[in-house]
């Protein structure tokens, strides 16, 4: 089962419009299917130029380990050489920071994940979960 493009749609408002409330800098949401593949990508108007290959490597880097881009930071910093290796095999394509979560219904079905980008990482995460929450889907978080 895979996110439509209008429940990514409807993530990625849920994420601009809590960005907007939490007054943060301009950010960069890419969200993902459960395959690893890009539905959106979107950035606020201002957001610099790297955003969209960080927030899209945050949501990747979710999808392909199991969980959320926070716990592969604490995994960074407890196993920095396994999180070098896996980086590395990853082409580059993991980013293991908060701002990367899963996308799951109300059956725990794995439907895709979300990354943001542009502000400090808690604030990203926050403004992910948020959207996820706006289109009525769920986060392990």
């Amino acid at each position: 089962m895979n996110l439509t493009l209008q429940e990514a749609l409807t993530i990625t408002q849920g994420a601009f419009n809590a960005a907007v409330k939490e007054n943060s800098k301009p950010l960069t949401v890419a969200v993902l299917d459960s395959g690893g593949k890009l539905i959106s990508l979107q950035r606020q108007d201002g957001a610099s130029m790297m955003r969209p290959e960080i927030a899209s490597a945050k949501a990747w880097g979710a999808l392909a380990m199991g969980c959320s881009s926070r716990k592969l930071a604490t995994d960074a910093e407890q196993r920095p050489a396994f999180m070098t290796a896996v980086t590395a095999l990853a082409d580059g394509n993991v980013l293991p920071v908060a701002g990367g979560i899963l996308i799951r219904n109300s059956e725990q079905e794995l439907l895709g994940a979300i990354g943001i980008s542009g502000d400090l990482s808690e604030l990203d995460e926050l403004c992910a979960i948020r959207g996820v929450q706006s289109a009525n889907l769920l986060t392990d978080e």
